[in-house]
C-alpha cells in the first residue's frame, strides 16, 4: 500500500514506521492515524513481521501532538467523518490492543500532546538528546485522552505524574530515563541504529516468546496477582503448542542457535 503521512521500510523481520509530516512537525490528524492503524494492524496480523520501530522524520520533532492548525481550518463535517472512520479502525496505535509484538519509539526532537502519547503506547523508548516530553492540552483547550492521562499514572508516581499533567511539564530526554519512561538516550545521529540494535537482541529470543510475555503482562495489569497466576493467556497456550517452544532446548542441547519461526 502507498502512504501519504507515513513511512514503512521493512528489514527482514523489522518493520520501521516513520511519522513523514515533517512540514507541520509530524503532527496528527486523522489521515495520518487511519494509515498508522493500516500499517499496524498489517503488522500485527504478518508472521515474517516481529518486531516494529516507530519514528519521525527528521530532527525536530517526533510529532508536535494534534495538528491544531487543521482541525482549525477543516470543515465540521469532515472531521466529524475523518474521526469516524479513526474509530472504526479501533483507534489507530494508542487504542489498538490487537498489538502482541513489541514496539520500540525512537523519539526524535518534539514529543507533544498526542506525540507523547503515541510514544507512550510503544513498549520501549529510546530518546535522542534534543528529545523534550510534554502534555500541554489544557493551554489549548483540550485534554491528553489518546492515553496520556491513563499511561502516565500507571507508569510512573502518581503524584509525580500529576504534576506533569497539571502544569504541563516539559521533560528532557535524561528527565525521561530519571522518571522511568525513558530507556536511553543517544545522540540524534545514533537514534535508529540504537533501536535496531535494541530490536535485533529482542529478536535473538522466540518472537512467540515475547509476543506471550507481552500479552501476559499487559493483561496481567488489570488483574491481582492471583488472578494473572492462574489466568489462561491465549498466546501462552499457542506458545506451549508451537515449534518455537520445541525448538528452544532443542537448539541449546544441541549447542547451535535456534531457528525461529514464531509459530
Amino acid at each position: 500500500m502507498d502512504y501519504k503521512h507515513i513511512i514503512v521500510e521493512k528489514k527482514e523481520h523489522l518493520t520501521i514506521v516513520t511519522l513523514n509530516r515533517p512540514e507541520v512537525l509530524n503532527a496528527l490528524h486523522p489521515y495520518i492515524q487511519l494509515e498508522l492503524g493500516q500499517v499496524f494492524n498489517e503488522f500485527e496480523d504478518d508472521p515474517n513481521a516481529w518486531i516494529a520501530i516507530l519514528t519521525g522524520v527528521g530532527e525536530k520533532a517526533f510529532s508536535a501532538g494534534a495538528d491544531l492548525k487543521w482541525a482549525a481550518t477543516t470543515s465540521a463535517k469532515e472531521q466529524r467523518e475523518a474521526y469516524a472512520k479513526v474509530r472504526n479502525q479501533a483507534g489507530y496505535l494508542i487504542r489498538n490492543f490487537r498489538i502482541t509484538k513489541p514496539l520500540i519509539a525512537a523519539v526524535n526532537g518534539l514529543a507533544f500532546g498526542g506525540g507523547f502519547e503515541l510514544a507512550l503506547s510503544c513498549d520501549l523508548i529510546i530518546a535522542a538528546e534534543n528529545a523534550t516530553f510534554c502534555l500541554p492540552e489544557p493551554l489549548v483547550g483540550r485534554v491528553p485522552s489518546g492515553g496520556g492521562i491513563h499511561r502516565l499514572v500507571r507508569q510512573i508516581p502518581y503524584h509525580i505524574a500529576m504534576d506533569i499533567l497539571f502544569t504541563r511539564k516539559r521533560m528532557s530526554a535524561q528527565e525521561g530515563v530519571q522518571l522511568d519512561f525513558v530507556r536511553k538516550v543517544v545522540p540524534f545521529n545514533q537514534l535508529i541504529s540504537e533501536a535496531e540494535k535494541t530490536a535485533n537482541i529482542i529478536m535473538e529470543g522466540s518472537p512467540l516468546s515475547i509476543r506471550t510475555i507481552k500479552q501476559m503482562a499487559n493483561d496481567g495489569l488489570e488483574m491481582t496477582l492471583r488472578e494473572a497466576l492462574f489466568a489462561n493467556f491465549p498466546l501462552f497456550t499457542k506458545f506451549l503448542q508451537s515449534h518455537d517452544f520445541i525448538e528452544g532446548p532443542k537448539a541449546f542441547s544441541e549447542k547451535r542457535k535456534p531457528v525461529w519461526k514464531g509459530i
